[in-house]
């Protein structure tokens, strides 16, 4: 009989990895809090400093870990580099637009740009990729499309901060799937791209005396180097979750970022929600109902096909014959 631990060790995983995706995803969710401690520094030098310090952070981590073998097979690898580089590209326009938009009172439209984020995920699968999609996933774009009216309606324009976070980050995601590359590797090389742009930002603005690193005490230095840690430390529990859970537990995870942002925008920020930012949201809620019913139905007539398919190969298994009795 095998020890008793070995039997609950899958069940000890499981809650493991729970707990590292809400650590992963609350994490997402709240740093809008973050950003307005870094004031009076500006949007951009915050990025600047979120790109030089998450290399320091991710390079100590590689450090730590002890894998480079990576390296040496992106540096081989021209396709691969382009890749890098394009997620590098969206990557810094998703944090540049995200910073300026929570620092700039619009946190609300900001987490919208998450929770769209999967339908137009869905969308670019679509007409990129060519999948096909179940009545239920085009339901859910249409809903989102009808969202997106009423809320363009509704502001006199076009959600633009939302459509630019949601499909920045969904190309961010595309180019990361045709990267297949983990996920503190892919942001070592990511801010490796980043940095000699971002650091020579940074002395530039120290040559003309308009850095506020430093100009402003060593709490405010000691914030805006801990930008590293910021968007280190929830990829890296992102990681350890995406080992541990399967990947539906973490679709509905992801859904935790945006509600947080959404209610730190609504009663911590107390920005404005007319009825129609309310109709919209609530469109866009029910697209994603919509999709995460469909995806836990398929998921489970899924296990449920498996399961008669092991069962059917099972039964139609030859039975070895029988050695004659001694």
């Amino acid at each position: 009989m095998k020890p008793s631990g070995e039997a609950v060790k899958p069940a000890g995983d499981g809650r493991a990895g729970l707990v590292y995706g809400f650590a992963a995803y609350g994490m997402w969710g709240l740093v809008p809090l973050f950003w307005p401690l870094l004031k009076p520094a500006g949007s951009v030098e915050i990025l600047a400093h979120r790109m030089v310090w998450s290399l320091a952070i991710v390079l100590i981590a590689l450090l730590f870990v002890r894998r480079w073998a990576w390296a040496g097979e992106l540096i081989r690898s021209p396709r691969k580099l382009g890749l890098i580089t394009v997620a590098a590209a969206v990557i810094t326009i998703n944090w540049g637009v995200y910073i300026w938009a929570v620092n700039s009172g619009q946190v609300v439209e900001a987490s919208l740009g998450y929770f769209i984020n999967p339908l137009v995920t869905i969308a670019m699968g679509v007409i990129l990729l060519k999948e096909r999609l179940r009545p239920a996933q085009w339901t859910a774009v249409g809903i989102g499309f009808a969202a997106v009216l009423v809320l363009a309606i509704g502001y006199g324009q076009p959600p633009w901060i939302s459509l630019t976070l949601a499909f920045s980050f969904a190309t961010y995601g595309l180019v990361k799937k045709k990267l297949n590359l983990g996920g503190l590797e892919s942001l070592a090389a990511e801010t490796a791209v980043q940095f000699l742009p971002a650091l020579g930002y940074l002395l530039w603005l120290g040559s003309r005396g308009e850095a506020a690193f430093g100009a402003h005490g060593a709490g405010h230095a000691a914030l805006l180097a801990a930008t590293g840690i910021v968007t280190a430390l929830p990829l890296v529990c992102f990681g350890a979750a995406a080992i541990r859970v399967p990947l539906s537990t973490l679709g509905l995870l992801q859904y935790l970022a945006p509600v947080f942002q959404f209610l730190l925008g609504v009663w911590y920020f107390h920005e404005a929600m007319p009825p129609e930012r309310w109709a919209g949201f609530a469109l866009v809620w029910l697209a994603l109902i919509t999709l995460t019913w469909d995806a836990l139905r398929t998921a489970r007539r899924n296990r449920a096909e498996a399961l008669r398919l092991a069962v059917q190969a099972q039964a139609q298994a030859p039975v070895p014959p029988r050695e004659p009795a001694a």
